[in-house]
């Protein structure tokens, strides 16, 4: 009998991170690897945030919180939440956790029983299964193609709803396409979940203000206030305030299943770091200008790449509508062999022989449900972007 936990087979390590630790270990190597895996942005914690987490440490604001969520951060996310998004939410429907991941993962246990589905579009972003089989659900995924534009459809949502569906869950802007649902398009999806009352609602919208040129965010429980009681909509400072490591994610949501899920994290990790906390809490409650700066940079960024990835014949790369993603597909270059007799047979011998062959990290669509794709980060320089895209570019001419 195996020492380990049986439930461990039915999951895999995160592809991404693993990506990211490769292009890592040959760059210490020596090699002149451009890592275009990591999805967080490259710049800096705006300095207001930053000093106030030195406040806090100065203050003396380093001992245990409340399981999740000082009250200051709590109320500020009820503002956020209406200021943002029209959904009125009192303290008692909010709860803080180590990061969104972190935000998912607890509502998962706390809802999920053995045979529960949770309906998931692909392409996803990589957690989404492997947390749902962790919690001893199953995943339903559920193909959303690049005819659609990686978006859901009506039909495919109805069709793939059962008696055994608990979750549905929605991201938008999407990681890894950077697709974003318009209002009447999650309208479609909502009026097909008014009709099944038993199927609740897991929104991600970790990259809500990272919406691009006319797209206009929405969230379910905007677009169709009567799904208000069985939608939890999950958020975070991760990426619209460049804190991915500051580790705070947020949801709100029906009181009774925020309780279960402060239950779950009081038996974990209990509460989310005190400092990272007042720093969420600046973040949220102070200057929003740098906000527009870093979405005209994204958007140069993503048309540079756009550019370029559309240049190379046997890849097709849809313009996004936020996030910082790109997910072209490489359809045209399937059974083409590389210089150094590989033959890119599917998505992921694509992405082994761009790092051997090319020094560019990134990660293989199959990682996210729906190939024959890869994802590329936009969030770093521009000329290492450009650098990256050349060598890509490359590359492929070099095929046969």
């Amino acid at each position: 009998m195996s020492f380990l936990s049986a439930t461990l087979s039915r999951v895999k390590p995160s592809p991404t991170m693993a990506v990211t630790q490769k292009a890592s270990e040959l760059k210490a190597a020596g090699r002149d690897v451009i890592g275009l895996g990591a999805g967080e942005p490259d710049f800096d914690t705006p300095q207001s945030i930053k000093d106030a987490a030195v406040r806090a440490i100065a203050e003396g604001k380093t001992k245990y919180t409340t399981v999740d969520g000082i009250p200051e951060l709590k109320q500020a996310i009820c503002d956020k939440f209406k200021r943002d998004n029209g959904l009125d939410y009192t303290p008692a429907q909010v709860t803080v956790n180590s990061g969104g991941k972190h935000t998912l993962y607890n509502a998962l246990m706390a809802t999920l029983n053995p045979g529960d589905e949770v309906i998931i579009p692909a392409p996803y972003w990589v957690s989404y299964p492997d947390m749902v089989l962790l919690a001893g659900g199953t995943p339903i995924v559920v193909e959303a193609s690049l005819e659609t534009r990686f978006k859901l459809t009506p039909e495919q949502l109805e069709a793939a709803i059962t008696e055994k569906t608990k979750w549905f869950i929605f991201n938008s802007p999407s990681n890894p396409t950077g697709a974003g649902y318009s209002h009447a398009e999650l309208k479609a999806l909502t009026e097909v979940l008014m009709r099944h009352p038993h199927v609740w609602v897991m929104t991600d919208d970790m990259y809500e203000h990272l919406a691009y040129d006319d797209f206009k965010f929405a969230t379910p429980a905007e677009v169709e206030p009567q799904l208000y009681e069985r939608t939890l909509t999950c958020n975070g400072v991760s990426k619209a305030y460049a804190m991915t490591g500051w580790r705070i994610g947020y949801a709100a949501g029906p009181a009774p299943l925020i309780a279960a899920m402060r239950k779950v994290q009081s038996q974990s990790t209990s509460n989310p770091c005190s400092i990272s906390q007042y720093a969420a809490l600046a973040a949220l409650t102070g200057p929003q200008d740098f906000l527009a700066t870093h979405n005209e940079i994204f958007v140069r960024r993503r048309n540079l790449v756009v550019s370029m990835l559309s240049e190379i014949d046997g890849i097709t790369c849809p313009v996004p509508e936020g996030a910082f993603y790109v997910y072209p597909s490489i359809a045209g270059l399937i059974g083409k062999t590389t210089p150094a007799g590989t033959r890119i047979t599917d998505d992921e011998t694509f992405a082994t022989a761009l790092l051997e062959e090319a020094n560019v990290a990134v990660v293989f669509g199959a990682a996210f449900g729906l190939s024959p794709n890869f994802r590329v980060s936009y969030a770093t320089a521009d000329e290492t972007l450009k650098e990256a895209c050349s060598r890509i570019q490359h590359f492929c001419a070099a095929l046969r």
